[in-house]
């Protein structure tokens, strides 16, 4: 099974008060969809950590082609690329009942060894029967940085507590940017969709940390761009450019 499909009905709890999908729903969903699919290709979770590694995400791109509502019924769909320089990079395509494309996603893996800190390359995350080569998008995620010569402008401190934590025990990638779309002026976000984001996770945030986040605003003939970064002190822990 190259491809992995899980079916899905769009929850009051994973959408705003347009009833639009959030970004970070979108991305439990694929991570828990990438984490099934993993297991079923012989590396997810408790293959890797019985040799004390761990996957670690560590940049993703989507693209909201049609930001699927409360009550859409959707079709997720994942698949395992292989390595790609530094990284190993999964795919996601999001479809309605009618196969259309409403979100299409790419994201790039680093394999660690939780010890060391080193990243390993297995030879079993590359074998014949596990990958496949097809993109949804041509180009693996970005790398992103606060623009340079911008004002940015301070938000708000977030204290990462209970909710914010995962089975590895530190902040899950999805409250990352859970953290971001907090950080967009309301209005922004409450009114206009997210047309595409791209998060680099730079940093693993653990429990009672305290995040500074901060943001500036370019707009250009695309949209409406809006950067966070979250610092842990001087250290990017994260940053994300969404375009609205």
């Amino acid at each position: 099974m190259l491809k992995y499909t899980e079916d899905h009905t769009i929850a009051c709890y994973d959408t705003d008060a347009a009833w639009r999908l959030k970004p970070a729903s979108f991305m439990n969903l694929a991570q828990e969809a990438a984490g099934r699919h993993a297991v079923y290709l012989g590396f997810g979770y408790d293959d890797l950590i019985a040799s004390n590694t761990a996957w670690i995400l560590s940049r993703v791109h989507v693209e909201f082609i049609d930001t699927p509502l409360w009550r859409d019924k959707i079709t997720l769909t994942t698949w395992h690329k292989g390595l790609d320089r530094l990284f190993f990079l999964r795919d996601f395509i999001l479809t309605d009942a009618s196969g259309n494309p409403k979100v299409k996603a790419t994201t790039s893996w680093l394999v660690m060894n939780l010890e060391t800190r080193r990243l390993v390359r297995d030879p079993k995350l590359m074998e014949e029967g596990t990958t496949c080569s097809e993109n949804v998008i041509e180009t693996p995620a970005d790398k992103v940085q606060m623009p340079k010569d911008v004002e940015v402008e301070f938000v708000s401190d977030h204290k990462v507590a209970y909710s914010d934590v995962d089975t590895n025990g530190h902040a899950n990638n999805a409250m990352y940017m859970q953290w971001a779309m907090d950080a967009v002026d309301y209005e922004i976000a409450s009114s206009r969709a997210v047309k595409s984001f791209t998060i680099n996770f730079n940093h693993e945030i653990k429990p009672m940390e305290t995040v500074s986040l901060y943001r500036t605003v370019v707009e250009t003939a695309d949209g409406l761009h809006v950067f966070v970064e979250g610092r842990l002190g001087e250290t990017s822990a994260f940053c994300t450019e969404i375009i609205f």
